[in-house]
C-alpha cells in the first residue's frame, strides 16, 4: 500500500463512517474503482480505530456520563433508571449482537460477504428501509427518554452492518426512527454504542491480522488511522447538525445512485465483484493496478 492509497483510505473511512452511507461499503468499492489491491476488513476494522477515537473526543461528556452512570448503577440498582445510565446500558447490551454475529460470521465476513454485488444490494435495500423509517417514524423521543430496549434493538439492526453495504450508523439510526426517536437522538445513540463494538473488533482485528498489516505497510495503516479521526470530527459534527432539521432523504437518494452504479459496472465487466481481499507481497507492498479475486474456502 502506497502513502496515495492510505491517505485516501483515511478520507473516505473519516467521510463515510458516520454518515449513514456505509464506510466498509466504501472501503470495498473504492479499490475496485481505482484498481487497486484491496487490503481487507481487518485494515478496515484497524482504521475504525480512528473515527472511533473522533467519537470519544466529540462525545466525551456524553460517554463520561453514560458510562459513570452505568458503572454506579451496577452496585446500586436505583440508580438504572436515570436518563443517563439507561443510556449507558442500553450501549453495553446494544454492543453483543454485533460482537456475537461479528465472530461467528469472521470467515464469511472477510470472504463472500466482500462481493460488491452484495455491497451494491445492501446500499439499495438499505437506502429504501431508511426511507420507510423516515415516513413512518414518530421521531418523538429525544436522547435521555432511550431505553435498554432501544440499545437492544439498536444493537440487533447494528449487526447488520457486518456486512459491507448495510452501514453501521444507518441501520442503527433507521432502527431508531422505526422506535420512534428523534433523528438527532438515533444518531447519537448509535455513535455511544458504537465505542464497545468498535473498540473490541478493531483491538481484535489489530492483534489478528497484526502481520499481514505490517506487511501492507504499518506507517502506511498508523497515517490511514489518523486522517479518518482528522476527517472523521468533521464529518460527526455535520451529520448531527444536518439530522437536527433536514430528513436523510439525500443519503437515501445516494446510496441508490450508488448502488446501482456498482451493479451497472460489474454486470458490464469494468470492475470485478470479487476483488480481494489480497495477500501483501513479501516486499511489503501490495500490488496496485490489478484486481484479484477472493480466497478459495477450505
Amino acid at each position: 500500500m502506497n502513502w496515495l492509497q492510505a491517505i485516501v483510505y483515511g478520507i473516505v473511512q473519516g467521510l463515510t463512517e458516520f454518515i449513514p452511507v456505509s464506510s466498509s461499503g466504501h472501503l470495498n468499492i473504492v479499490p475496485a474503482l481505482f484498481r487497486w489491491s484491496d487490503p481487507g476488513s481487518g485494515f478496515t476494522a484497524v482504521i475504525q480505530l480512528g473515527t472511533l477515537l473522533a467519537t470519544f473526543v466529540y462525545f466525551w461528556d456524553d460517554l463520561r456520563r453514560a458510562f459513570t452512570a452505568w458503572f454506579r448503577s451496577i452496585k446500586d440498582k436505583s440508580l438504572r433508571n436515570t436518563p443517563d445510565a439507561r443510556i449507558g446500558w442500553a450501549a453495553f447490551w446494544g454492543s453483543f449482537p454485533l460482537a456475537i454475529l461479528g465472530y461467528a460470521f469472521k470467515k464469511f465476513i472477510a470472504t463472500d460477504a466482500r462481493d460488491l454485488r452484495m455491497t451494491a444490494g445492501l446500499l439499495i435495500g438499505f437506502a429504501l428501509l431508511m426511507l420507510v423509517a423516515e415516513l413512518v417514524g414518530k421521531k418523538n423521543r429525544p436522547l435521555d427518554k432511550a431505553t435498554v430496549k432501544d440499545g437492544v434493538v439498536l444493537g440487533i439492526w447494528q449487526a447488520c452492518a457486518l456486512i459491507p453495504g448495510a452501514s453501521r450508523s444507518g441501520s442503527s439510526i433507521t432502527g431508531g426512527l422505526f422506535m420512534g426517536l428523534e433523528r438527532s437522538a438515533a444518531a447519537r445513540l448509535s455513535f455511544l454504542m458504537s465505542v464497545p463494538a468498535v473498540l473490541g473488533s478493531g483491538l481484535y482485528e489489530l492483534f489478528d491480522a497484526r502481520h499481514e498489516l505490517m506487511a501492507f505497510g504499518a506507517p502506511q495503516t498508523i497515517a490511514a488511522t489518523a486522517v479518518s479521526f482528522f476527517v472523521g470530527m468533521a464529518s460527526i459534527h455535520f451529520l448531527i447538525t444536518f439530522l437536527k432539521n433536514h430528513r436523510i432523504t439525500p443519503f437515501v437518494v445516494y446510496r441508490v445512485i450508488l448502488g446501482v452504479l456498482i451493479l451497472t459496472l460489474v454486470s458490464n465487466g469494468t470492475i470485478s465483484p470479487k476483488a480481494g481481499p489480497v495477500k501483501p507481497e513479501p516486499s511489503g507492498q501490495a500490488q496496485a493496478g490489478t484486481l484479484t479475486e477472493a480466497p478459495a474456502h477450505d
